[in-house]
């Protein structure tokens, strides 16, 4: 008979989950929304929250479907040449491109920041990742329980501090809510949809689902309905802790404009808002369990990737991949926040349309046994536009004009692809790609059932 797991063992994964879902990232976006999106918040929030809970919580339900071991044995349905490229891409944006180095960054904007006198950022920067990047390399190199440990005792602590300032946000808001700016003035909801894909989240969750299977396996529960059936409870668990801490930051972010200005990225508003209602004392609290929060997020990513690609190309040694990763990290990171979010968006645009379509395809994988004709297909058209979104993204970000072809196919998209312009151009053509072939695939099938069962007959 079936193990059931009582509440508390939802609730404990749950509180784990969100806990590898709970980053730098999950701080600073819903923040820098609050500010730009103003009196337009709501719909800005609804927005963040599709794709920065709603789409995490599908992955993670995709990889307990799937059945898969990893998720390079899942993206391998499209071809074993194709898993490894797709695992391997979004291991690195996740870890040493664009999330570790983001770490090091939010850790020194909202920790250190506020401390370092005018004039000598950079430096402290310099200094301050340095240490943070050398503290990794340590830990990922000497795995230690203590990092566990400090896991667990900070996601309840970051909890209950963020509540308490965000409570306060809301019985006593620091300023009125402003006007929008003029990205969030039109076309709030997509801009706030848009907005999520930087928690990169949903490609984490691809990553992190496995993690959460195997806790859920180790329980004693086994069937692949009991293990999909608690991996939506805990994910519930997980997502409605952080939709709370989404809607507070983005509301903190709304009502600190006024008071504070404006920033060109979310770091710095929650240290002013710890500060605003608790004075230095608060500013350091929060500073030390963000940068403990961002540092155990940091070992977390950089031993996952140097454990992924040691596997991957095992004559290259876990260590030699963790040194190079850390040292890479602490060069990211000094190109600072505003720029590590500016470069990862361009690529995020490319890749979350290919991971929200692996999602459908693993959903509905059944419906057409698995054909690699579906997965194929299905992938090269999500391809098809996420690559020259990701490109005409760049362009904008750094205002660069589009070279040749670019113009061309950026062009023939506006005019031809419902909901484009919203950055969801790949979706009416993704579904009606696997209607199609899963069509031809069953026809296919029952056309060759029809002849074995006559050939039989014959004989």
């Amino acid at each position: 008979m079936e193990k059931k797991l009582p509440f508390s063992k939802y609730f404990v994964i749950g509180v784990m989950l969100f806990a590898l879902f709970f980053g730098a990232g999950n701080l600073i976006f819903p923040a820098s929304l609050g500010q730009q999106a103003g009196s337009n918040i709501w719909l800005a929030v609804a927005g963040f929250l599709f794709t920065g809970i709603g789409l995490p919580f599908l992955g993670i339900l995709a990889m307990g479907v799937s059945g898969s071991k990893n998720l390079q044995e899942l993206a391998s349905r499209v071809h074993p040449i194709y898993g490894v490229i797709f695992t391997s891409l979004l291991y690195l944006t996740i870890g040493p491109f664009f999330a570790a180095p983001r770490t090091g960054a939010v850790a020194y904007d909202i920790g250190i920041s506020p401390f370092v006198p005018e004039g000598f950022g950079q430096l402290g920067l310099i200094l301050f990742t340095f240490l943070f990047f050398a503290v990794t390399l340590w830990f990922s190199l000497n795995p230690a329980k203590i990092v566990d440990n400090v896991g667990k005792i900070l996601s309840p602590g970051i909890i209950i501090l963020l509540i308490i300032l965000l409570v306060m946000t809301f019985v006593k808001p620091i300023g009125e809510i402003g006007a929008p700016q003029e990205a969030y003035a039109h076309g709030a909801f997509f801009k706030g949809f848009m907005e999520g894909y930087n928690t990169m989240d949903a490609l984490a969750s691809l990553v992190f689902g496995i993690i959460v299977i195997n806790a859920i396996r180790s329980m004693g529960v086994t069937s692949s309905k009991a293990v999909l059936i608690t991996s939506a409870k805990s994910g519930i668990v997980a997502v409605l802790f952080l939709g709370l801490i989404y809607v507070g930051i983005a509301y903190l972010g709304a009502t600190s404009t006024g008071t504070f200005g404006l920033f060109d990225t979310g770091g710095p508003v929650l240290g002013k808002a710890a500060s605003h209602y608790f004075g230095s004392l608060g500013t350091i609290m929060l500073a030390i369990i963000i940068i403990l929060a961002c540092l155990t997020t940091s070992i977390g990513l950089v031993t996952a990737c140097g454990e992924y690609f040691h596997t991957l190309m095992p004559k290259i040694s876990y260590k030699q991949f963790v040194v190079f990763f850390s040292v890479f990290c602490f060069v990211i990171a000094n190109f600072g926040l505003a720029n590590i979010i500016n470069f990862s968006i361009p690529v995020l645009m490319f890749l979350y349309p290919l991971a929200v379509a692996l999602m459908l395809l693993t959903f509905l994988s059944k419906l057409f046994n698995h054909s690699r004709v579906v997965y194929t297909a299905a992938i090269a058209v999500t391809f098809l536009v996420s690559i020259v979104d990701g490109f005409k993204t760049f362009c904008q970000l750094f205002n660069i004009e589009y070279f040749g072809w670019l113009s061309a196919v950026v062009h023939f998209y506006e005019q031809v692809l419902p909901f484009y312009q919203q950055g969801l151009g790949w979706l009416l053509p993704v579904l009606f790609t696997i209607v199609i072939t899963v069509v031809f695939v069953r026809v296919r099938h029952n056309n060759s059932y029809s002849i074995k069962k006559n050939s039989h007959s014959t004989i």
